[in-house]
Order: C-alpha cells, then sequence, then structure tokens
C-alpha cells in the first residue's frame, strides 16, 4: 500500500488506487457527452480515473474522489467520516498560513504564446442542453488586496467563447462576486485558476460559507492547511501578480478584465440581450441553469505538470457535495455554540439539499431554559447562509443522516401554527434557485423557511419513542450467518436504522 500523502491529488489518488478504490477507464472516451454520462452514472462510487481523452493523449481526467464520505475520512485518518465537519470547525478556529515555495509541480510546463485553451485542456460537455465546453472544476484563487489581505478559493463556471478568454460566473452575493461586481468593479484582477489543486483546497472552495464565520478577508488557504494539518503550498505567478497554488495539476493565469467588459456566456443570450432566459448547463440546484452577463477572464498562460496532468470535471450537482458541504456543516455548529453553546450537538447536509439548499440541526435541551434557542439558531442559519431555503431542528433521539426518520418528526411534531418559521420577504438571496427568480427578480428571495421539530422540553414525555428489543437477542440462534446476511440486505437503510435503534 502507498503512503498516504493529501498534500496533492496525484498522491492522494496513489494511495486510493494501492486500496483498489480508483477504477480505472483504460479505452479513449470523448470529452464531449462520454466522461460526463460515465462520471455521473458511476457518481457516489469508486473515484474514476480517466486514462486515454480523445483529442488529448497527454493528459488524464478525474472525477468522485470526494463522492464518499468514508474515503475522505481514511485519506485524513479520521476513523468516523462524521468527525470530518468538527475537523473543520477546529480549521476555522485556527487557520494554518499558506507557505510560499520558489519551485512548484504546477509550473514544470509553461504556456505563454498562442494561448488557446479549449486546444490544450480536455474540457468536457456536461450535457446536450450545454452552450459549449464548460469548465466547472477550475479554483479561483484571489489574494492580496483584492480579497483584504486574505485568500479566497472558489468554485466558478467558465466558458471559453474565444480561445484565451472566456465569460466567468461569480454570484454578487459571494465573496469573490462582492469582489468583481462591487468593490473593484473598474480594476483589472490578478486571479489563477487552479484545476486540481489539494482535496482540502477543493472542500473549502466548495463551501457556501456561513457569513458570520467566513467573512471577506479571511484566510480561506488557511482553513485547508489547518484540515490538511500542513500549510497548502504557493508560487509566484508567471504572469500576474498573485500566486498559484503550487500542488495543482494545471493552473490558468490572468486577469479579470473591468465591469465595463463584461461578457454574455452565451450566444443566445448575446443575441436575446436578456439575463436568465438562454440555458447554459446543469446546475448545483438540480435545474439548467441560465445564462447570464458576467466578469471576463483573460488568460495570460497556461502552466501544468510535465507528466500526465490531471484534469477534474467536478459536477456541479453530483454527490462530491459529500466532500464539498463538509466546512459548511462545521461553520453551522460553530454558528450555533457562538448562540447558545451545547444546544447544537450535530449539523448535517443531506446530498438532496446541498450547498445552499438547507441544513439539518440536531438539538440537545438539558433544561427548561434551552426551549427556543433552537428557533434563535433556525433564524439565525437563515439570515447568515443567503438564499437558503430550508433548517430542520430535531431532537437526538432522530437520526439526521435518514432523511425518513427526518420527515417523522417533521410529521409528528411540528405543529404547522406554531413551528413553520420563515423569514420575511424581500431580503437578499442567490438568484439560482428559479422560484427565487420567479418571485422576486434576479438575487431576490422568498424568505425560506425552518421547522420546528423539537419536543417542547416540560412534554418531552409525551414524545417518548416505542422500543423493540431488536438489538438484544443474536438472531444467529434461530438463523444462519447467511440468512441473516440475506435479510440485512434486502432491508432499506431506513429499515436498518430503525433495527439499529428499536424503532
Amino acid at each position: 500500500m502507498r503512503k498516504k500523502d493529501v498534500t496533492s491529488v496525484r498522491s492522494a489518488l496513489e494511495y486510493l488506487d494501492s486500496k483498489g478504490e480508483v477504477l480505472k477507464i483504460t479505452k479513449e472516451v470523448d470529452p464531449i457527452l462520454e466522461i460526463a454520462g460515465i462520471q455521473k452514472a458511476l457518481d457516489n462510487g469508486p473515484a474514476v480515473l480517466f486514462e486515454k481523452i480523445k483529442g488529448y493523449p497527454d493528459f488524464q481526467n478525474v472525477g468522485n474522489i470526494l463522492s464518499r464520505r468514508e474515503r475522505i475520512a481514511d485519506l485524513y485518518d479520521e476513523d468516523d467520516p462524521k468527525q470530518l465537519k468538527f475537523r473543520f470547525r477546529d480549521a476555522l478556529r485556527k487557520p494554518l498560513p499558506p507557505k510560499i515555495v520558489n519551485d512548484a509541480p504546477c509550473q514544470e510546463v509553461v504556456i505563454t504564446k498562442d494561448i488557446d485553451v479549449l486546444g490544450t485542456l480536455p474540457i468536457i460537455k456536461h450535457s446536450e442542453q450545454d452552450v459549449g465546453r464548460i469548465l466547472g472544476g477550475g479554483i479561483n484563487l484571489l489574494m492580496g488586496k483584492y480579497f483584504g489581505d486574505g485568500s479566497n478559493v472558489s468554485f466558478n463556471r467558465t466558458h471559453f467563447r474565444g480561445k484565451d478568454w472566456a465569460s466567468q460566473s461569480h454570484a454578487q452575493i459571494t465573496h469573490i462576486g462582492m469582489v468583481t461586481f462591487k468593490t473593484n468593479r473598474d480594476d483589472r484582477i490578478p486571479v489563477t485558476v487552479n484545476i486540481n489543486p489539494p482535496l482540502s483546497v477543493q472542500m473549502v472552495a466548495g463551501t457556501w460559507n456561513v457569513r458570520t464565520l467566513v467573512a471577506h478577508g479571511d484566510d480561506e488557504l488557511g482553513i485547508a492547511g489547518a484540515f490538511q494539518r500542513s500549510p497548502i503550498e504557493i508560487v509566484k505567478a508567471k504572469t500576474v501578480d498573485t500566486y498559484s497554488i503550487a500542488n495543482s495539476e494545471i493552473v490558468l493565469e490572468g486577469y479579470y478584465e473591468p465591469h465595463s467588459q463584461n461578457v454574455w456566456e452565451s450566444d443566445e443570450a448575446e443575441e436575446l440581450k436578456q439575463q436568465v432566459v438562454a440555458p447554459f448547463f446543469p446546475e448545483w440546484e438540480g435545474y439548467l441553469g441560465r445564462s447570464w452577463i458576467v466578469r471576463k477572464l483573460q488568460v495570460t498562460a497556461i502552466t501544468h505538470r510535465k507528466v500526465n496532468p490531471i484534469f477534474h470535471t467536478a459536477m456541479a450537482r453530483g454527490f462530491e457535495y459529500a466532500g464539498y458541504d463538509l466546512l459548511r456543516e462545521g461553520e453551522f455548529i460553530e454558528m450555533a455554540d457562538r448562540i447558545a453553546p451545547g444546544i447544537v450537538v450535530d449539523a448535517f447536509v443531506p446530498i438532496s439539499i446541498q450547498w445552499g439548499g438547507g441544513v439539518i440541526f440536531q438539538i440537545r435541551k438539558s433544561r427548561a431554559q434551552d426551549e427556543g434557542f433552537q428557533r434563535n439558531i433556525l433564524a439565525a442559519a437563515l439570515a447568515n447562509a443567503p438564499g437558503m431555503r430550508l433548517a430542520i431542528a430535531v431532537d437526538e433521539d432522530v437520526d439526521i443522516y435518514n432523511n425518513d426518520d427526518i420527515l417523522w418528526a417533521i410529521e409528528s411534531r411540528v405543529d404547522p401554527d406554531k413551528d413553520i418559521l420563515r423569514l420575511p420577504r424581500g431580503m437578499r438571496g442567490i438568484a439560482a434557485q428559479p422560484m427565487e427568480v420567479r418571485q422576486r427578480g434576479i438575487g431576490g428571495w422568498e424568505g425560506g423557511m425552518a421547522f420546528d421539530a423539537t419536543k417542547p422540553f416540560n412534554e418531552a414525555w409525551r414524545f417518548e419513542r416505542g422500543q423493540y428489543p431488536s438489538t438484544k437477542f443474536d438472531l444467529r440462534k434461530w438463523l444462519s450467518e447467511e440468512q441473516v446476511n440475506a435479510v440485512r440486505a434486502q432491508q432499506s437503510e431506513y429499515a436498518r436504522t430503525c433495527v439499529k435503534r428499536g424503532w
């Protein structure tokens, strides 16, 4: 088995491969639809490595590495995947600043002349509805004065409409959007787009941050470094006054052009001269994304590793959010602790409400005076994560990792007149949800909702769950091992949960 090293995707893949957790596709695949189709069909399964890409013989492509929390826990030496969010909470409290190096793997090859991004990199077409080949796996790094002397990393969909320039979408409510659309509208902003940096950077970049926990000017590379327990290495870019993430596989260097040079994301949108109408590609909220007028990215250099650089095809809606939501969960736990320490014992973002969609809190009420804090926390969650549509609070006797048990708690513990909370209309959201555009126009928000599905403290005894003795006896007294295993294989996840808890 290979020595475990999480400071680069390449070394992490070598370790996973030594354990048989990398599925290698050795036959040639087309970046037009085939890679996306295969990868999506294998979502939530093994890491997938495409070794032979049509038209790009020197490149490989990987996806699905972060699609299982058990795999992430193994990589980062955590016995229990549920502890990963608490590790991120600790990293949030004590970031580990990045380390500047002079030489970097990502700069073994440097291209500054005759730049042709689509001709160089195996950027995929995700669906038949796509406006073109969309780069979804590039991580933008803003540093220095453009991010309050901190560091910001983020995934942003990028469409190369020219050989050396692209449209790049920045929601105005995000940190990068606040820089490019508000505080520095007229500046030419240096940036690097890092493809396949260390996995901890990818997880931080994929997080829709709780605003009062990670603010403009904070060190997001420091959070990633503290999580992997070694500094993220950065190197001076070759053509712009900023840095690249040293252990990336590929880096695009360049500038965001001034706001006056904004471009449309697609030909159809440009012809229509209308935003949020023309199709773009499948987005994180589960709907077909629409085209905007956005910032222009001008590329000044392509740098990459010399031997078989590994491209990354992150799906905008996919199970890699199993990794991207870990920091978000840690942030919600930290937010709750700052409101009322000890009330929230766990928080979880199910894949069905990934990224900005929602959160489930597990609540512990120890005394009558704790009653009501769960509602403060629910309201704070909706307000601190703009655009979030759903927050749920349940008790410790509810399995927050099982949607069936969550629905049971809502059905049996929510008083529709008293326990459904809503923030007022007219607040700011993120105009990616179709409902937000329909209700309020670009950037509007219809308020979101929260369910207090916790037991009233003074009458908690009325809500005691019935307990069957399903775990008190060894079934092997009456059945063979083979028979027990066959029954377990037939049972649904919720049935196995009920058996384990005696519900």
